[in-house]
């Protein structure tokens, strides 16, 4: 009963959060130069691990689906399936997973250490407004980052599925693409973009959320860091069950319209 009462507990206080973040967006400015200054930082220290994420994910979803297509002869859809597959669901859950330690965890880091360190009373004290100085930019530039990204890292599972299907499975880069366009349609480009875009809201306001409300010194940062991870991996399993919904009402909509 303790553990329910403390999950609805932070479940409230991280969208109480949100909305308070929200409400500075829309009516208190926010530093420009600070917010492309998180955006860079974030891309910059996250590009690589995102990247190789991409890649190996596309190669693994290759692998997989070639064992099963060569029992009926349809290597020739592989580029094709597995593309699919990695664009509405695979891809977009393991590298946002890979965000999550990267930049979530450094994040609730930074943040955590500023509170315990009592900067960010500082900063109140001289009578701006914290959420709009310090944790507006870095919400700002973690979601626009982790957005473009995973968009990014699921470019990079075609590369990458492109020279697994060649190396293990004999089929040649044109072969693989050729059956892309016809499998991988708008929709389903369309589903991925928006769990990137969900995944990236979740990464943002737990990271921010954790790392603002840290308490207990040194000992409450590692604590912060490790409910960050763990929140933010089961925050992204959740939306990445509503989103999928959602991408399944979308994909009946347009059917039904096309029909």
């Amino acid at each position: 009963m303790t553990f329910v009462i403390s999950l609805f507990d932070e479940i409230g206080g991280a969208l109480l959060f949100l909305q308070k973040i929200l409400r500075t967006f829309f009516y208190k400015k926010v530093k420009t130069h600070d917010v492309f200054e998180q955006i860079w930082k974030v891309t910059y220290d996250s590009f690589f691990t995102t990247a190789m994420a991409g890649f190996f994910v596309g190669a693994i979803m290759t692998v997989q689906f070639a064992l099963q297509m060569k029992e009926f002869g349809a290597l020739g859809y592989l580029g094709g399936l597995a593309t699919s597959g990695t664009f509405r669901e695979v891809g977009p859950l393991l590298i946002a997973f890979m965000l999550s330690g990267k930049v979530g965890a450094y994040t609730s880091a930074e943040l955590g250490t500023m509170k315990v360190t009592e900067q960010i009373d500082a900063v109140r004290c001289l009578g701006a407004d914290p959420i709009q100085e310090i944790i507006l930019p870095r919400f700002i530039g973690i979601i626009v980052s982790s957005f473009f990204l995973l968009g990014g890292g699921l470019i990079m599972s075609v590369f990458g599925g492109m020279l697994m299907g060649q190396a293990f499975a004999g089929v040649n880069f044109e072969e693989y693409l050729r059956h892309v366009p016809m499998i991988v349609s708008p929709v389903s480009i369309l589903s991925g973009l928006i769990k990137c875009g969900a995944f990236a809201l979740v990464l943002a306001t737990v990271c921010t959320y954790k790392g603002y409300t840290t308490t207990g010194g040194a000992k409450g940062v590692g604590r912060s860091v490790v409910a960050t991870a763990v929140s933010t991996m089961v925050c992204i399993v959740i939306m990445d069950w509503f989103t999928s919904h959602i991408g399944e009402v979308i994909l009946i909509m347009v059917r039904g319209y096309r029909s």
